[in-house]
């Protein structure tokens, strides 16, 4: 009876003892198995630290004062309409850009955009620099023309762009130019022209000398038709455009702190050697002599360009 008890005793622990070590193995089994699952999951992805800021992309966050020699955002400068927000000073403007805040949205079309370089006389590395300055500024030439309107006033505009090439007068600027006033005459509109330039184009001498007589040529034939001619002369306004297309406006206007000049004050200096007055040949000094009508801010230039037209009695405003 002992021995039955005993074995029967044994039995019932020794079962009980693998029913637990089995229910031990398949945990266990299972946490292996969830473990090996969690192994070849993609582990979470930790943000990376922000990289330190380069010079170059430090440089396109900020541009420097050439006026009070300040840093100034970017983003500020446009903003305040290419006007440094601590001194008042006057940045140069990319000609689309002056496009974009003098011309009603989606109504400007753009005139003779494609146009052949032109080397009239050869001249070595020339074609070279114009293709380079086509690709650094996305532009054709020195000038951008076309048709607009200004606060529904439709207005045949050119702008000049010193980025390409100082805006030196050559053969195709000179051709973009009387081309865009010919039609003007044609459909009876005025004209605005946003002067800019470092004078005659070197490299192609006399035809850039050329087209002074072709530009102002232009100009007079306008202005017999009885048409409104306006130019606003921007920073720098020399040489060859200075004594032709530039300053042949009905009214005349230019934006503050302008050198507006035939030869420059160095030159002047060397060749008189004397020391010129400080605000010599800017467009304040210039009016004052009775050669501009009006010096007029950035942020009334469109404004004061409107209430001429109105004044000149062409079209009405539409609301």
């Amino acid at each position: 009876m002992f021995k039955n008890l005993f074995k029967k005793s044994y039995t019932s622990i020794n079962t009980n003892d693998h029913g637990s070590a089995g229910v031990s193995r398949a945990e266990s089994a299972k946490a292996d198995k969830r473990a090996a699952e969690a192994a070849q999951e993609k582990p979470e992805k930790i943000p990376s630290r922000p990289t330190a800021m380069t010079p170059e992309s430090l440089r396109s966050l900020w541009r420097k004062c050439n006026k009070c020699e300040k840093p100034i955002l970017v983003q500020d400068v446009k903003d305040n309409l290419y006007v440094c927000p601590r001194c008042g000073g006057y940045f140069r403007m990319h000609a689309y850009r002056r496009i974009e805040m003098l011309i009603d949205e989606g109504t400007f079309e753009e005139w003779d955009k494609e146009m052949s370089v032109v080397n009239p006389l050869a001249f070595p590395g020339y074609e070279g620099k114009v293709e380079a300055a086509r690709e650094k500024t996305e532009l054709n030439e020195a000038v951008v023309t076309g048709k607009g309107k200004i606060h529904g006033y439709e207005t045949v505009i050119a702008v000049c762009d010193s980025r390409f090439l100082m805006s030196s007068m050559g053969h195709n600027m000179g051709e973009k130019i009387a081309r865009a006033v010919e039609r003007a005459t044609e459909e009876r509109l005025p004209v605005i022209i946003y002067a800019a330039s470092g004078g005659a184009r070197m490299q192609e001498g006399m035809i850039s000398l050329m087209q002074m007589a072709k530009t102002s040529g232009a100009v007079k034939r306008h202005s017999d038709s009885g048409l409104l001619y306006i130019t606003v002369l921007t920073d720098p306004t020399t040489g060859g455009v200075t004594a032709s297309f530039a300053m042949e406006g009905d009214i005349i206007l230019a934006e503050p702190d302008t050198l507006v000049a035939f030869a420059g004050p160095r030159v002047i200096e060397q060749t008189l050697h004397q020391k010129l007055p400080k605000d010599f040949q800017t467009s304040e000094f210039v009016m004052q002599k009775g050669f501009v009508d009006a010096v007029v801010s950035r942020n009334k230039l469109k404004s004061t360009l409107v209430k001429l037209l109105k004044m000149h009695g062409y079209g009405e405003v539409s609301e």
